[in-house]
């Protein structure tokens, strides 16, 4: 039988050895980083006693992960998103700072180059769902207003579908547009809904092998940047959705959580829109960090 402590020297000598291997690294970040990473890694490895079977199917998940990543579908971040990692990224790298808004997951669905909409405009596309009419102001934390400032928005139509889900190329349920002079913003979109991540692939059948469920709380996607100021990206939920704690990428933070008033049908619109049935309304005033040490 192995001697226990000669077990964990070689064990611990080979850990060494590796971090060693990175010392020439010109990069000292990078040197810090692989040497974090192999430390954390080989810890892992020995204190879960991992199996070279184990090892091997780890290596096959990722390699079909990659395997599924297409210019529309991004199963890294869908990895990231639901292990955690995405969002304690975000937590180590927003902390409270003022009263500026937080930020949130990214998510997979992110699309450069949407459509321009005015101000009270229609970023729906056609996208299937009640309509809802989103309005705000964006402000810096000494509560200047921050005209200009884009607004980029996103979300899942009622179906639990983003556009780029769609086999047709569609775009629908996305866009930006400009803050007006005094900061203020509207468009309409369509009520969020709740909606499954993509599970269909490597990251779906992790969800389902651990028990856990793939579904996000219903959201509303926004990317939010000025000059002067951190880019925001952040989301905010429909309060009273019976998924706020149980949000499969753990995006939810109390103060993102926002009435969406639902309307009766025939209820008058901000803009003389007219609606056939019910729409919801509900206010989302941005705060963006300012500072030389914030820059987007």
């Amino acid at each position: 039988m192995n001697n226990p402590i000669e077990q964990r020297a070689r064990e611990e000598e080979l850990v060494e050895r590796v971090v060693r291997s990175f010392d020439a690294c010109p990069d000292p970040r990078l040197r810090q980083l692989m040497a974090g990473l192999v430390r954390h890694l080989h810890a892992y490895i020995r204190e879960v006693g991992l199996t070279e079977q184990e090892w091997g199917q780890a290596i096959d998940f990722l390699t079909r992960c990659g395997h599924i990543t297409d210019e529309k579908r991004q199963e890294f971040i869908l990895l990231s998103d639901v292990l955690g990692a995405s969002m304690q990224t975000i937590t180590v790298n927003h902390q409270a700072y003022g009263d500026a808004t937080e930020a949130t997951v990214l998510g997979p669905f992110f699309v450069e180059g949407s459509p321009e909409v005015p101000l009270g405009g229609d970023i729906s596309g056609g996208a299937p769902g009640e309509p809802c009419w989103v309005e705000g102001t964006v402000t810096d934390t000494g509560g200047k207003p921050l005209a200009g400032a884009l607004i980029e928005v996103w979300e899942a139509d009622e179906d639990g579908r983003y556009d780029v889900q769609y086999d047709d190329d569609r775009t629908a349920a996305r866009g930006h547009l400009y803050a007006d002079d005094q900061g203020r913003y509207s468009f309409w979109a369509v009520t969020p809904t709740p909606y499954p991540v993509p599970h269909d692939g490597p990251v779906g059948q992790l969800l389902a092998a651990t028990g856990r469920s793939p579904m996000r709380a219903s959201h509303l996607h926004f990317m939010v940047s000025h000059r002067g100021c951190r880019r925001l990206i952040t989301h905010i939920f429909v309060r009273g959705d019976e998924l706020l704690d149980s949000d499969t990428v753990f995006g939810v933070r109390e103060s993102l959580v926002k009435g969406f008033e639902r309307q009766p049908a025939g209820t008058s619109t901000p803009d003389g829109r007219v609606v056939d049935g019910t729409w919801s309304k509900v206010q989302f005033d941005i705060v963006l960090e300012t500072g030389s040490k914030r820059l987007a």
